[in-house]
């Protein structure tokens, strides 16, 4: 009986450990000076087969990529966050809906302006979903502090 309360809790500990599975998606930020500001650029990087959503991927889909900025009194920000990169449109039947997204790279691109001629410092947090043809992997928020 022991050998197998043990088999039991050996299998389960080695489930859940491959269960496990880490984030694909590698993230870089940086800023690009523009003759009127900033613009402020969030690269993703996914192997295949991964992908990451749009922020514009319709109701009833995954979960949208969206960016949260952190209120700072020296910057006024220009518009939305833009998408650069091959955007797919497909048919997901994970979730029975249309869905648009991004593999291999896509940059997400924020034009900040800086109130005066000061540093500062830009905080945005990032949140996603990652999916291959046959899994997704919960929503995850990643926060980065970009120099201006």
């Amino acid at each position: 009986m022991r050998k197998v309360i043990s088999l039991i809790i050996c299998a389960l500990f080695v489930y859940d450990t491959m269960a496990q599975i880490k984030d694909p998606v590698k993230w870089t930020a940086a800023s690009r000076k523009k003759a009127n500001g900033y613009e402020v650029v969030l690269t993703a990087v996914l192997p295949k087969p991964w992908h990451i959503y749009s922020q514009n991927t319709g109701e009833g889909g995954p979960v949208a990529t969206n960016f949260k900025f952190t209120k700072n009194p020296l910057l006024t920000f220009d518009g939305g966050v833009k998408e650069i990169g091959k955007l797919k449109e497909n048919y997901d039947k994970l979730f029975d809906t249309k869905v648009k997204y991004y593999g291999d790279k896509v940059d997400f691109v924020q034009t900040v302006k800086v109130k005066g001629n000061v540093k500062t410092n830009v905080n945005v947090t990032v949140e996603y979903m990652t999916c291959d043809d046959s899994q997704c992997l919960p929503p995850t928020k990643k926060t980065f502090n970009v120099s201006l």
